[in-house]
């Protein structure tokens, strides 16, 4: 999948579930029960232990979903993911050798970002989309607000806080997409709790 298509896709969807673990089969668990949710998005986070591994297992077995790399923090590693499979990069925050791979290869790059300064270097890195993290420390759906009316063509994903209560909140502030961690993967059911956020997407695009 091309670049322009991967970043259509994330868009489209609306939600991307970061998926953090204790073990890579606990992850890829999950990460079905994310998708059998009908979100077919993963983004594997570098923290989980064999997390290429994963990737490329994830890769293989749901072939029609798009795989990303979490918290990746040089490029050494963003090499690895992207040969295991993932199609797009998250950062945590502004890593320029993470930026250089991803642009040289043409992969989509989210860097994560929190004030109006780091937001701005981002997007003149040429970044396509950014990630507001951690938003929960930030003002939530407030700080996405006021990010966008300064920045309105940037796109913003807001990370970190969000849950079922605010997720439409956040939406309707002007996140492009959605970030969402513990509040699905630590769900009693995390299948349920996806259609539950697919729903709240769905919800805050009716005008």
């Amino acid at each position: 999948m091309k670049k322009h298509e991967v970043r259509k896709k994330l868009l489209d969807v609306g939600i991307i579930p970061v998926v953090r673990a204790a073990t890579a089969a606990a992850a890829i668990e999950i990460s079905h029960a994310i998708c059998a949710g009908g979100i077919p998005i993963i983004e594997l986070t570098m923290t989980v232990p064999g997390g290429v591994d994963a990737i490329a297992e994830l890769s293989r077995s749901l072939p029609d979903v798009l795989i990303g790399a979490g918290t990746v923090l040089d490029a050494f590693t963003a090499q690895r993911c992207m040969k295991a499979g993932a199609q797009f990069i998250v950062s945590p925050g502004l890593i320029g050798e993470v930026l250089k791979f991803a642009h040289d290869k043409s992969v989509l790059i989210i860097p994560g970002a929190l004030t109006p300064t780091e937001v701005i270097n981002a997007w003149k890195y040429g970044c396509d989309l950014v990630k507001i993290f951690p938003c929960s420390s930030a003002g939530g759906p407030s700080h996405i607000k006021a990010l966008k009316a300064a920045l309105p063509h940037i796109s913003m994903i807001p990370t970190g806080g969000v849950n079922l209560s605010n997720a439409e909140a956040f939406l309707r502030a002007g996140a492009s997409a959605i970030g969402v961690g513990g509040e699905l993967t630590a769900a009693a059911s995390v299948t349920e709790t996806a259609r539950q956020f697919v729903a709240a997407v769905e919800a805050s695009r009716v005008s």
